[in-house]
Protein backbone atom coordinates (compact mmCIF):
# COMPACT_ATOMS: atom_id res chain seq x y z
CA UNK A 1 0.00 0.00 0.00
CA UNK A 2 1.57 3.17 -1.10
CA UNK A 3 2.35 5.88 1.64
CA UNK A 4 -0.46 8.61 2.29
CA UNK A 5 1.94 11.15 0.62
CA UNK A 6 2.18 9.60 -2.40
CA UNK A 7 -0.51 11.89 -2.87
CA UNK A 8 2.99 14.34 -4.24
CA UNK A 9 3.51 11.94 -7.46
CA UNK A 10 1.49 12.28 -10.42
CA UNK A 11 0.05 9.07 -10.17
CA UNK A 12 -2.21 9.50 -7.13
CA UNK A 13 -5.70 10.42 -7.52
CA UNK A 14 -7.84 11.26 -4.60
CA UNK A 15 -11.13 8.78 -3.31
CA UNK A 16 -13.03 10.50 -6.16
CA UNK A 17 -11.13 9.53 -8.66
CA UNK A 18 -9.68 13.27 -9.20
CA UNK A 19 -6.36 14.16 -9.45
CA UNK A 20 -4.89 16.80 -6.80
CA UNK A 21 -4.38 20.59 -8.03
CA UNK A 22 -1.23 20.82 -6.51
CA UNK A 23 0.23 17.55 -7.48
CA UNK A 24 2.22 18.70 -10.75
CA UNK A 25 2.83 21.97 -8.59
CA UNK A 26 4.57 20.54 -5.64
CA UNK A 27 5.85 16.90 -7.38
CA UNK A 28 9.40 18.09 -7.83
CA UNK A 29 9.35 20.08 -4.55
CA UNK A 30 12.31 18.94 -1.99
CA UNK A 31 10.25 20.85 0.66
CA UNK A 32 6.81 19.46 0.21
CA UNK A 33 8.06 15.67 0.32
CA UNK A 34 10.06 16.26 3.66
CA UNK A 35 6.98 17.94 5.10
CA UNK A 36 4.98 15.16 3.75
CA UNK A 37 7.33 12.49 5.00
CA UNK A 38 7.86 13.96 7.97
CA UNK A 39 4.73 14.24 9.26
CA UNK A 40 3.93 10.70 8.46
CA UNK A 41 6.73 9.29 10.35
CA UNK A 42 5.63 11.19 13.18
CA UNK A 43 2.29 8.75 14.19
CA UNK A 44 0.74 11.20 16.15
CA UNK A 45 -1.67 10.64 18.99
CA UNK A 46 -5.34 11.31 17.94
CA UNK A 47 -5.77 15.25 18.03
CA UNK A 48 -8.63 17.66 16.56
CA UNK A 49 -6.53 20.79 14.74
CA UNK A 50 -8.73 23.73 14.01
CA UNK A 51 -8.14 25.90 10.88
CA UNK A 52 -9.33 29.56 12.29
CA UNK A 53 -9.24 31.27 8.80
CA UNK A 54 -11.56 31.00 6.03
CA UNK A 55 -8.82 31.26 3.56
CA UNK A 56 -6.95 28.23 5.47
CA UNK A 57 -10.00 26.56 5.29
CA UNK A 58 -10.38 26.76 1.24
CA UNK A 59 -6.98 25.96 0.53
CA UNK A 60 -6.94 22.72 3.06
CA UNK A 61 -10.12 21.93 0.80
CA UNK A 62 -8.73 22.65 -2.52
CA UNK A 63 -5.93 21.32 -2.13
CA UNK A 64 -7.20 17.83 -0.75
CA UNK A 65 -5.08 18.16 2.76
CA UNK A 66 -7.93 16.82 5.05
CA UNK A 67 -8.22 13.94 3.00
CA UNK A 68 -4.15 12.93 3.03
CA UNK A 69 -3.73 13.72 7.32
CA UNK A 70 -2.28 10.56 9.58
CA UNK A 71 -4.38 8.39 10.98
CA UNK A 72 -5.71 10.04 14.08
CA UNK A 73 -5.42 13.58 13.06
CA UNK A 74 -8.66 15.92 12.31
CA UNK A 75 -8.86 18.94 10.79
CA UNK A 76 -12.07 21.24 12.05
CA UNK A 77 -13.09 24.69 10.79
CA UNK A 78 -13.17 27.57 12.72
CA UNK A 79 -15.07 30.98 13.21
CA UNK A 80 -12.43 32.61 10.39
CA UNK A 81 -15.05 33.76 7.83
CA UNK A 82 -16.23 37.05 8.62
CA UNK A 83 -19.55 37.33 6.54
CA UNK A 84 -20.26 33.47 8.00
CA UNK A 85 -20.08 34.84 12.02
CA UNK A 86 -22.23 37.69 11.04
CA UNK A 87 -25.41 37.08 12.95
CA UNK A 88 -28.89 37.19 11.33
CA UNK A 89 -29.53 40.50 13.34
CA UNK A 90 -26.94 42.61 12.16
CA UNK A 91 -27.67 41.09 7.89
CA UNK A 92 -31.89 42.30 9.41
CA UNK A 93 -29.87 45.81 10.08
CA UNK A 94 -28.02 45.91 6.96
CA UNK A 95 -31.45 45.13 5.08
CA UNK A 96 -33.55 47.50 7.04
CA UNK A 97 -31.04 50.41 5.84
CA UNK A 98 -31.36 49.17 2.29
CA UNK A 99 -35.41 50.01 2.40
CA UNK A 100 -34.60 53.66 3.35
CA UNK A 101 -35.61 56.26 0.63
CA UNK A 102 -32.39 58.45 -0.32
CA UNK A 103 -30.18 55.77 0.91
CA UNK A 104 -27.29 54.19 -1.31
CA UNK A 105 -25.66 50.82 0.29
CA UNK A 106 -22.24 49.79 -0.58
CA UNK A 107 -21.14 46.61 0.55
CA UNK A 108 -18.44 44.11 -0.32
CA UNK A 109 -20.00 41.41 -2.71
CA UNK A 110 -20.16 38.45 -0.20
CA UNK A 111 -22.99 40.06 1.77
CA UNK A 112 -25.86 40.01 -1.14
CA UNK A 113 -26.82 36.83 -0.74
CA UNK A 114 -26.47 36.31 2.88
CA UNK A 115 -30.13 35.62 4.24
CA UNK A 116 -31.71 37.64 6.95
CA UNK A 117 -35.08 36.96 9.05
CA UNK A 118 -37.09 37.83 5.65
CA UNK A 119 -35.21 38.96 3.15
CA UNK A 120 -31.81 39.24 1.44
CA UNK A 121 -29.66 42.17 0.14
CA UNK A 122 -29.88 40.80 -3.52
CA UNK A 123 -33.66 40.72 -2.98
CA UNK A 124 -33.57 44.23 -2.06
CA UNK A 125 -31.66 45.49 -4.87
CA UNK A 126 -34.27 43.63 -6.69
CA UNK A 127 -37.03 45.37 -5.57
CA UNK A 128 -35.51 48.21 -6.35
CA UNK A 129 -33.61 49.47 -3.52
CA UNK A 130 -29.43 51.27 -4.61
CA UNK A 131 -26.98 48.80 -3.19
CA UNK A 132 -23.38 48.95 -4.94
CA UNK A 133 -20.78 46.51 -4.89
CA UNK A 134 -17.19 48.62 -3.54
CA UNK A 135 -13.69 46.77 -3.32
CA UNK A 136 -12.89 49.40 -0.66
CA UNK A 137 -14.54 51.49 2.12
CA UNK A 138 -12.72 54.64 0.25
CA UNK A 139 -14.86 53.65 -2.86
CA UNK A 140 -17.90 54.15 -0.38
CA UNK A 141 -16.20 57.78 0.43
CA UNK A 142 -16.54 58.76 -2.74
CA UNK A 143 -19.65 57.60 -3.80
CA UNK A 144 -21.00 59.93 -1.07
CA UNK A 145 -19.24 62.83 -2.53
CA UNK A 146 -20.68 62.58 -5.90
CA UNK A 147 -24.47 61.87 -4.14
CA UNK A 148 -24.44 64.47 -1.89
CA UNK A 149 -28.34 64.46 -1.42
CA UNK A 150 -28.42 60.50 -0.24
CA UNK A 151 -27.03 59.03 2.45
CA UNK A 152 -24.05 56.74 1.90
CA UNK A 153 -24.00 53.52 3.95
CA UNK A 154 -20.90 51.04 4.27
CA UNK A 155 -21.53 48.35 6.16
CA UNK A 156 -19.21 47.10 7.98
CA UNK A 157 -18.10 43.31 8.27
CA UNK A 158 -14.85 41.67 8.76
CA UNK A 159 -11.80 41.18 11.29
CA UNK A 160 -8.89 43.37 12.35
CA UNK A 161 -7.65 42.61 8.65
CA UNK A 162 -9.87 44.87 7.03
CA UNK A 163 -11.91 47.41 10.08
CA UNK A 164 -8.24 49.48 10.00
CA UNK A 165 -9.16 50.57 6.40
CA UNK A 166 -12.82 51.77 7.11
CA UNK A 167 -11.57 53.50 10.47
CA UNK A 168 -9.40 55.28 7.75
CA UNK A 169 -12.22 55.56 5.31
CA UNK A 170 -14.27 57.41 8.19
CA UNK A 171 -11.28 59.45 8.83
CA UNK A 172 -10.98 60.82 5.62
CA UNK A 173 -14.66 61.45 5.37
CA UNK A 174 -14.32 63.78 8.41
CA UNK A 175 -10.99 65.49 6.65
CA UNK A 176 -12.98 66.43 3.02
CA UNK A 177 -16.19 67.51 5.08
CA UNK A 178 -17.92 64.72 3.36
CA UNK A 179 -20.91 64.43 5.97
CA UNK A 180 -23.72 62.21 4.17
CA UNK A 181 -21.26 58.95 5.05
CA UNK A 182 -22.16 56.62 7.81
CA UNK A 183 -20.83 53.19 8.88
CA UNK A 184 -22.41 49.82 10.14
CA UNK A 185 -20.14 48.28 12.21
CA UNK A 186 -20.89 45.23 12.48
CA UNK A 187 -16.65 44.62 12.98
CA UNK A 188 -15.25 41.65 15.06
CA UNK A 189 -12.09 41.24 16.98
CA UNK A 190 -10.44 37.37 16.98
CA UNK A 191 -8.93 36.92 19.89
CA UNK A 192 -12.21 37.20 22.23
CA UNK A 193 -13.48 34.77 19.84
CA UNK A 194 -10.93 32.40 20.23
CA UNK A 195 -11.11 32.81 23.84
CA UNK A 196 -14.61 32.00 24.02
CA UNK A 197 -14.67 28.85 21.68
CA UNK A 198 -11.25 27.47 23.86
CA UNK A 199 -13.68 27.32 26.87
CA UNK A 200 -16.61 25.99 25.28
CA UNK A 201 -16.83 22.81 27.01
CA UNK A 202 -18.71 21.51 23.64
CA UNK A 203 -16.03 22.39 21.56
CA UNK A 204 -12.57 19.87 21.82
CA UNK A 205 -9.80 21.53 20.09
CA UNK A 206 -6.01 20.53 21.03
CA UNK A 207 -4.25 22.92 18.78
CA UNK A 208 -4.92 26.24 16.61
CA UNK A 209 -4.01 27.21 13.02
CA UNK A 210 -4.09 30.79 14.00
CA UNK A 211 -5.55 33.31 10.79
CA UNK A 212 -2.87 34.56 9.04
CA UNK A 213 -4.00 37.79 7.60
CA UNK A 214 -5.28 38.92 11.11
CA UNK A 215 -2.05 38.10 12.91
CA UNK A 216 -0.18 40.50 10.58
CA UNK A 217 -2.27 43.30 11.87
CA UNK A 218 -2.17 41.76 16.09
CA UNK A 219 0.66 39.97 16.02
CA UNK A 220 1.47 36.47 17.71
CA UNK A 221 1.96 38.21 20.94
CA UNK A 222 -1.82 38.70 20.92
CA UNK A 223 -2.13 35.15 21.40
CA UNK A 224 0.04 35.03 24.38
CA UNK A 225 -3.21 35.24 27.01
CA UNK A 226 -5.15 32.18 25.51
CA UNK A 227 -2.09 29.88 25.33
CA UNK A 228 -1.23 30.79 28.62
CA UNK A 229 -4.87 30.44 30.47
CA UNK A 230 -5.80 27.20 28.45
CA UNK A 231 -2.38 25.91 27.54
CA UNK A 232 -3.37 24.94 23.91
CA UNK A 233 -0.97 25.04 21.33
CA UNK A 234 -0.98 27.41 18.27
CA UNK A 235 0.77 28.16 15.29
CA UNK A 236 0.31 31.33 12.50
CA UNK A 237 0.45 29.76 9.33
CA UNK A 238 0.42 30.91 5.45
CA UNK A 239 -2.28 29.82 3.23
CA UNK A 240 0.09 27.92 0.64
CA UNK A 241 -0.21 23.70 0.93
CA UNK A 242 3.50 23.60 2.01
CA UNK A 243 2.67 26.42 4.44
CA UNK A 244 -0.38 24.37 6.00
CA UNK A 245 1.64 21.16 6.30
CA UNK A 246 4.22 22.83 8.15
CA UNK A 247 1.83 24.24 10.47
CA UNK A 248 0.50 21.37 11.14
CA UNK A 249 3.22 19.79 12.02
CA UNK A 250 4.42 22.40 14.67
CA UNK A 251 1.32 21.80 15.97
CA UNK A 252 1.80 18.34 15.95
CA UNK A 253 5.13 18.22 17.81
CA UNK A 254 3.71 20.54 20.38
CA UNK A 255 1.01 18.17 21.25
CA UNK A 256 3.26 15.52 20.99
CA UNK A 257 5.42 17.11 23.53
CA UNK A 258 2.87 18.30 25.93
CA UNK A 259 4.10 21.61 24.71
CA UNK A 260 1.83 24.96 24.74
CA UNK A 261 2.96 28.00 22.53
CA UNK A 262 2.66 30.65 19.67
CA UNK A 263 4.81 29.56 17.44
CA UNK A 264 5.00 31.64 13.52
CA UNK A 265 5.23 29.11 10.45
CA UNK A 266 4.05 32.60 8.37
CA UNK A 267 7.54 34.32 9.71
CA UNK A 268 7.71 36.20 5.92
CA UNK A 269 4.91 38.44 6.98
CA UNK A 270 4.09 37.75 10.84
CA UNK A 271 6.12 39.38 13.68
CA UNK A 272 5.72 38.84 17.27
CA UNK A 273 4.50 42.57 17.80
CA UNK A 274 1.56 43.68 16.25
CA UNK A 275 1.31 46.56 13.28
CA UNK A 276 1.01 49.80 15.41
CA UNK A 277 0.54 51.93 12.59
CA UNK A 278 -2.89 49.83 11.72
CA UNK A 279 -4.40 48.83 15.23
CA UNK A 280 -3.56 53.09 16.03
CA UNK A 281 -5.84 54.16 13.25
CA UNK A 282 -8.65 51.36 14.15
CA UNK A 283 -8.43 52.08 17.67
CA UNK A 284 -8.72 55.94 17.39
CA UNK A 285 -12.50 55.48 15.23
CA UNK A 286 -13.23 52.28 16.93
CA UNK A 287 -13.55 51.02 21.01
CA UNK A 288 -14.35 47.16 22.00
CA UNK A 289 -17.71 46.39 22.71
CA UNK A 290 -20.45 43.03 23.28
CA UNK A 291 -20.95 41.66 19.72
CA UNK A 292 -23.22 38.62 18.61
CA UNK A 293 -21.22 36.19 16.67
CA UNK A 294 -23.23 33.81 15.11
CA UNK A 295 -23.08 30.04 16.69
CA UNK A 296 -20.63 31.69 19.39
CA UNK A 297 -23.49 33.86 20.56
CA UNK A 298 -22.60 37.35 22.71
CA UNK A 299 -19.00 37.83 23.61
CA UNK A 300 -18.05 40.64 25.44
CA UNK A 301 -15.39 43.12 24.12
CA UNK A 302 -15.23 41.18 20.49
CA UNK A 303 -16.82 43.63 18.19
CA UNK A 304 -16.11 47.18 17.66
CA UNK A 305 -18.43 50.74 17.90
CA UNK A 306 -17.74 54.00 16.70
CA UNK A 307 -16.39 56.01 19.58
CA UNK A 308 -18.60 58.73 20.24
CA UNK A 309 -15.81 61.93 18.40
CA UNK A 310 -17.29 59.90 15.19
CA UNK A 311 -20.63 59.21 16.02
CA UNK A 312 -21.82 61.98 12.86
CA UNK A 313 -20.60 58.23 11.22
CA UNK A 314 -22.05 56.17 13.24
CA UNK A 315 -25.46 54.90 10.35
CA UNK A 316 -27.33 53.46 13.47
CA UNK A 317 -26.99 56.26 15.56
CA UNK A 318 -27.35 58.57 12.91
CA UNK A 319 -30.51 56.65 10.95
CA UNK A 320 -32.14 55.48 14.33
CA UNK A 321 -31.83 51.94 13.06
CA UNK A 322 -32.68 49.57 15.87
CA UNK A 323 -31.05 45.64 16.08
CA UNK A 324 -33.69 43.31 16.97
CA UNK A 325 -32.84 39.95 17.55
CA UNK A 326 -34.43 37.42 15.42
CA UNK A 327 -35.47 33.67 16.45
CA UNK A 328 -36.47 32.61 13.55
CA UNK A 329 -34.64 29.40 12.39
CA UNK A 330 -33.92 27.89 9.10
CA UNK A 331 -32.57 24.29 9.95
CA UNK A 332 -29.08 25.76 9.38
CA UNK A 333 -26.20 24.32 11.15
CA UNK A 334 -23.84 27.23 10.18
CA UNK A 335 -22.97 27.79 14.15
CA UNK A 336 -22.24 24.03 14.59
CA UNK A 337 -19.98 24.11 11.58
CA UNK A 338 -18.03 27.37 12.51
CA UNK A 339 -17.78 26.03 16.19
CA UNK A 340 -16.20 22.39 15.03
CA UNK A 341 -18.66 20.52 16.30
CA UNK A 342 -20.18 19.27 12.89
CA UNK A 343 -19.03 19.28 9.39
CA UNK A 344 -20.70 20.64 6.51
CA UNK A 345 -21.31 17.33 5.36
CA UNK A 346 -23.29 16.63 8.45
CA UNK A 347 -25.77 19.36 8.15
CA UNK A 348 -28.67 18.10 6.80
CA UNK A 349 -29.13 20.82 4.42
CA UNK A 350 -25.82 20.55 2.81
CA UNK A 351 -25.84 19.76 -1.01
CA UNK A 352 -29.80 19.21 -0.69
CA UNK A 353 -31.71 22.26 0.21
CA UNK A 354 -28.60 24.58 0.41
CA UNK A 355 -26.24 24.81 -2.37
CA UNK A 356 -24.62 27.77 -3.61
CA UNK A 357 -26.83 29.24 -6.20
CA UNK A 358 -29.70 28.58 -3.23
CA UNK A 359 -27.97 29.42 -0.16
CA UNK A 360 -29.88 28.93 3.32
CA UNK A 361 -26.77 29.58 5.12
CA UNK A 362 -23.93 32.18 5.05
CA UNK A 363 -21.41 29.47 5.44
CA UNK A 364 -22.51 28.02 2.01
CA UNK A 365 -22.95 32.21 0.25
CA UNK A 366 -19.49 33.15 1.72
CA UNK A 367 -16.71 32.27 -0.46
CA UNK A 368 -14.41 31.28 2.39
CA UNK A 369 -17.26 29.53 4.14
CA UNK A 370 -16.30 26.18 4.85
CA UNK A 371 -19.65 24.76 3.69
CA UNK A 372 -19.26 26.49 -0.24
CA UNK A 373 -15.54 25.03 0.37
CA UNK A 374 -16.73 21.46 0.86
CA UNK A 375 -19.36 21.74 -1.95
CA UNK A 376 -16.65 23.01 -4.61
CA UNK A 377 -14.54 20.47 -3.42
CA UNK A 378 -15.10 17.89 -1.65
CA UNK A 379 -18.32 16.41 -2.75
Amino acid sequence: MAPWYSFIFPSHKNKNGQYMDWINTFRDSKIAINLAEQLNNMQPRPARIMEVCGTHTVSIAHNGIREFMPPGIVLTSGPGCPVCVTDTSEVDLFIAAAKRKDTIITTFGDLIKVPGSSSTLKNEKTNGADIRIVYSPLDAVEIARQNSNKEIVFLGIGFETTTPTVAAAIMQAEKTGVNNFSVISAHKLMPPALEALVADDEVKIDGLLCPGHVSIIIGANAYEPLVEKYNIPCVISGFEAVDILHGIIMLVEQIENSRAEIEISYDRAVYQHENSTALHIMYQVFTPAVSIWRGLGEIPSSGLVIKEEYKKYDAEHKLGLKKIKSNKSSGCQCGEVLKGIITPKQCKLFDRACQPENPIGPCMVSSEGACAAFFRYGR
